[in-house]
């Protein structure tokens, strides 16, 4: 009969560990960790056995380089970032992401509650941030595509590469639209037209998956299994239409323009259950978006009923003030009434924890308030499954810049060409070349230079340029892959007109535009063709038959140089597969692509977009030439 007695305990305890309802002090079993109960029951469950010390932590989001097990520990911080170029070590592997990563977790699983922190990461055209990842197109010349399926696909391979390290979390896609090029981050938008921007959206459902169509509650997060990613709308809302097209400025829009532009691609991405939305550093009308309460809760969140959580950008919050940091009390107050939820702060997070423990201490931000947004950044925890799985393995590292991503990247470059010019008045076009000519000069900065080709935010935040800190194909290369075996391949990346003259070639392809810049620091106020370009079209295009191919991100001014030229291709910044630019030129696969932005003549014309009154452009929104494969 004792024996019986004493085994009763025993197997209810068994029962309890098995299941893994733990019992928490008084508090009775650990309902949050048994993955059969409803998402709101485990929330509900964990968030009323959190302290304020620990729901503050979930809101914190660190860099990687603070990211120590003590920092994840004492501090029990919610979410850690890789900021651009920010890596474990250089050219570091799948397998030494994962361990990374791995180990910043075991930090967070060693606090009392063993709440998962999430990883996030620019994954803005592919895993960017990572050696021999796959690099596509940047959006600009994805919108030229008009191929909304294809950007779907690449958000499902994006994902598998960004899972194939270790993270579960990507911050894309950018949604902005982008209405005037001199914004530094215009190629990082689909287009100047918020339906095409709408389209593309899809990419979200590529990231997380195809939300199921039974009924759920509008705005609900949805992350699809452990091959998808919680994804990020940004930049809520506005960022591509600033003042004189400055980042992080002012947006002067009206109440139906802010909601006939710059708002339906986030209707999009809540019908596909985005997880998460990033606020923009810009402003509406005076209005930093970070302190905008009726945008952020009483708009998004109330009205469109978003239920996942909303994250500040890089050290967003202290740019509410000017300087920003100034008053970085009245900015963490600001911020997280107006309805942020979680707070990118990658150096300075005790200060921030500190100053939101006494705004809270102090009754100047409400407990509900807290609770919202722990409830939030829990919700998309729980919906992805991160409290199952809180370690990352390696089940997709072969995934990393495979052959079949790069298969579609090459895909997306060749969608994404447009033809604007083949062949001047009453001559045959130019293109598609003959594979089999005598001799081919290529030419220009561009040509043999993957950092160039990739742009901003591939490896370094700002980009970089030549071919050692990625794997990739350059356009040089991919032609002479594509040739007969019997044509010569000529390349002077800076050629003089007596050389080309004296030299006969058969054509002369000549590759140049913008060097890589990420955001400010590609604000650009004249968008001239950058130098030794024009002399190297002018002494090129003044010698032989050429074709100009221009790898920017955004149109350019360069109409008084488009009469020279034979032929044009805006080639955007088209990513690692440089083959794909090879395979149009030379016949293999036909151009098809059109300008998902309208390209001005003149600078003094800009910001000009489709449907503006004086609408005389260069070249249309949707010119595209098209040609017919060779083969």
């Amino acid at each position: 009969m004792k024996t019986k007695r004493s085994l009763i305990p025993l197997v209810g305890i068994l029962f309890w560990c098995c299941c893994g309802l733990l019992v928490d002090g008084n508090d009775g079993p650990m309902i949050y960790k048994d993955p059969k109960q409803p998402v709101e029951v485990r929330v509900k469950d964990l968030l009323s056995r959190m302290t304020l010390a620990e729901k503050i932590g979930q809101m914190t989001q660190i860099e990687r380089v603070n990211a120590t097990f003590d920092a994840m520990k004492n501090y029990f911080i919610g979410s850690v970032l890789s900021g651009g170029g920010s890596v474990p070590s250089p050219n570091a592997t799948a397998q030494q992401w994962i361990d990374m990563v791995n180990d910043i977790q075991r930090g967070a699983m060693a606090t009392r509650l063993g709440i998962p922190m999430i990883y996030g990461v620019d994954a803005v055209h592919g895993h960017n941030n990572v050696y021999k990842a796959t690099i596509f197109p940047h959006n600009v010349g994805l919108g030229a595509t008009r191929d909304p399926n294809l950007v779907k696909r690449i958000g499902a391979a994006t994902a598998l590469e960004v899972r194939a390290t270790g993270i579960p979390y990507a911050f894309a896609p950018c949604i902005a639209v982008c209405r005037d090029p001199r914004w530094g981050r215009c190629y990082e938008s689909y287009s100047e037209d918020a339906k095409l921007v709408q389209q593309f959206s899809v990419i979200i459902s590529g990231l997380q998956g195809d939300a199921p169509s039974k009924q759920v509650k509008k705005g609900r997060p949805f992350v699809g299994g452990k091959d998808k990613v919680a994804a990020c709308a940004k930049h809520y809302v506005g960022d591509g239409g600033t003042v004189n097209g400055i980042n992080e400025n002012n947006t002067i829009v009206t109440t139906e323009q802010l909601f006939d532009i710059h708002m339906p691609p986030y209707w999009s991405a809540l019908d596909q259950r985005v997880s998460t939305v990033m606020i923009s550093y810009s402003s509406i009308n005076g209005k930093k978006m970070h302190a905008n309460k009726e945008l952020v809760t009483e708009y998004l969140k109330e009205k469109l009923k978003f239920k996942g959580f909303t994250i500040s950008d890089w050290e967003g919050i202290d740019r509410i003030t000017s300087p920003p940091h100034s008053n970085y009390t009245y900015s963490v107050q600001e911020s997280v009434l107006a309805g942020l939820d979680m707070i990118m702060v990658p150096y300075l997070y005790p200060e921030f924890i500190n100053i939101l423990t006494d705004l809270v201490n102090k009754k100047v931000i409400p407990m509900r308030r807290i609770n919202d947004a722990v409830k939030r950044i829990l919700r998309v925890k729980f919906e992805m499954g991160l409290f199952e799985n809180p370690y990352a393995d390696n089940s997709f590292v072969d995934k990393l810049g495979c052959k079949e991503h790069r298969e579609l990247a090459r895909e997306a470059v060749r969608k994404s060409l447009v033809l604007l010019k083949n062949g001047k008045q009453q001559s045959p076009p130019v293109l598609p070349l003959e594979k089999k000519l005598p001799k081919i000069l290529v030419a220009g900065t561009h040509a043999d230079n993957l950092g160039y080709q990739c742009g901003g935010w591939t490896i370094e935040w700002q980009g970089d340029s030549g071919n050692n800190y990625t794997v990739g194909t350059t356009i040089l290369r991919a032609i002479n892959a594509t040739v007969d075996p019997s044509t010569q391949v000529v390349f002077s990346e800076r050629p003089d007109y007596n050389f080309v003259k004296d030299n006969n070639f058969s054509i002369g392809i000549v590759v140049v535009g913008e060097v890589p810049y990420a955001e400010t620091k590609g604000d650009n106020t004249n968008l001239t063709l950058p130098w030794p370009a024009p002399d190297i079209i002018n002494n090129v295009c003044k010698a032989t038959k050429c074709v100009v191919v221009l790898v920017s991100g955004r149109p350019l001014v360069i109409e008084p140089y488009v009469e020279a030229m034979d032929a044009l291709v805006a080639a955007w910044l088209p990513g690692s597969e440089g083959q794909g630019v090879a395979d149009a030129l030379f016949g293999d696969s036909p151009f098809t692509g059109k300008l998902s932005r309208t390209w001005f003549r003149r600078i003094d014309q800009v910001p000009m977009n489709l449907g503006d009154q004086n609408y005389d452009p260069l070249f249309p929104f949707g010119f595209g030439l098209q040609t017919a494969p060779l083969n």
